[in-house]
């Protein structure tokens, strides 16, 4: 049998493979289903459509339900025009600090799940120990569901309890917002600026969207949070737009306009709500549009959708979490995760795991030393539990 590597000489390992969400995953899916399977951990692919990319999911201990699923996603944000100081597929250690891509989001997560679940195949569990590794998280968690459902197909043991080891400081977190988002193509009508009132300018119908926008965003910070909506930072749903290409010439009305349009919704509320308002307002504009030219129209694509985490009442993840960590405090988070997928999916789930949220996405990706050892710490009581 080969010798198990460490929490450090994993995390090394799979951040040198340069898994950006816009490539694929394969070199790590395969050098993890290997490295698991050496240990006689099985394991079970879920493809996706073109099979360029895949999930897995893996046990170790008894087959049988009740036990815990370490769940992390395996894609990272690309590096493209960030100013790295490091070479982001290296582990790079300084002022204590381990510097790379993904070290912090969440690949270090992951190497301690992967550490704690060929310790648990030679340890002797009462309950499973497993693991669910994800693709295309960090372009609307879109790897999660179908393993879910994979799961759930194949009768796989059925866990009571998902930590989903998204980087939270280690503080127990039960609540996320839902997510939302929409491709949004304009199609206006070309004429001369000069005659603009017998065309649609895509550009200036897109901004209406925008503004409607600007104007949800007014009134829902102005409204005082209700219930756990106040434990968010910000405590209302914000709806966004980050780019927007459209227009051919200053005197020509845009014949098209395209943006992207999301949504991050406190529980209260969820997405479906947030949902149907956009698409009133998308039809409201549109018939204005299509009364001045016919072939006028607004095309719509829901590319992600992301339910909340929610609070439980006597979950056990929460509970298990709180023991393990000893944090009692009440934690939400803006940022989205899997988390909601699993509880969706019948899961009882928390966010727990080691790194700053603010040190994601950065160029200069880094975990503290600290952060990763409590981490180990917290996989070593999970382990103790998992034998008891």
């Amino acid at each position: 049998m080969a010798t198990p590597l460490s929490p450090r000489e994993l995390l090394e390992k799979i951040v040198s493979f340069p898994t950006v969400s816009r490539d694929s995953n394969l070199s790590l899916i395969d050098w993890v289903e290997d490295y698991l399977t050496t240990f006689g951990i099985p394991v079970t692919r879920v493809w996706n459509a073109a099979r360029s990319k895949a999930s897995l999911y893996a046990i170790a201990g008894p087959a049988q339900d009740g036990g815990v699923m370490l769940s992390g996603h395996t894609d990272v944000v690309p590096v493209d025009g960030q100013d790295w100081s490091t070479d982001p597929w290296q582990v790079v250690e300084r002022d204590g600090r381990l510097y790379g891509r993904g070290t912090c989001d969440m690949k270090g997560f992951n190497a301690l799940a992967i550490w704690a679940l060929v310790r648990a195949q030679t340890e002797g569990l009462a309950l499973p120990l497993q693991l669910a590794l994800s693709h295309d998280e960090e372009v609307g968690c879109l790897g999660a569901p179908p393993m879910i459902e994979h799961m759930a197909a194949q009768g796989f043991p059925k866990a009571a309890t998902v930590f989903v080891g998204e980087p939270s400081m280690m503080q127990v977190v039960t609540g996320q917002k839902g997510n939302i988002g929409f491709h949004v193509h304009i199609k206006g009508f070309e004429v001369h600026s000069s005659i603009m009132h017998t065309g649609v300018s895509a550009v200036m119908e897109a901004a209406r969207l925008i503004c409607w926008a600007n104007d949800r965003n007014a009134e829902n910070a102005a409204r005082d949070p209700q219930g756990d909506d106040a434990l968010f930072d910000p405590p209302w749903t914000t709806v966004h737009v980050g780019q927007v290409n459209g227009g051919t010439a200053h005197n020509i009305t845009a014949l098209d306009c395209r943006f992207g349009l999301d949504f991050r919704c406190v529980p209260s509320e969820g997405v479906d709500r947030w949902r149907d308002a956009f698409r009133a307002e998308v039809a409201r504009i549109e018939a204005a549009m299509q009364a001045v030219r016919p072939e006028a129209h607004i095309e719509l694509e829901e590319y992600f959708t992301v339910p909340a985490l929610t609070s439980e009442t006597d979950g056990s993840a929460e509970a298990l979490a709180r023991r393990l960590t000893g944090d009692n405090g009440t934690h939400a988070v803006a940022y989205a995760t899997e988390a909601g997928q699993f509880q969706e999916g019948g899961y009882s789930t928390v966010i727990c795991g080691p790194g700053d949220i603010a040190q994601a996405h950065q160029p200069d990706e880094y975990i503290t030393i600290d952060q990763f050892r409590q981490g180990e710490a917290f996989m070593d009581r999970l382990l103790t539990h998992l034998k008891e």
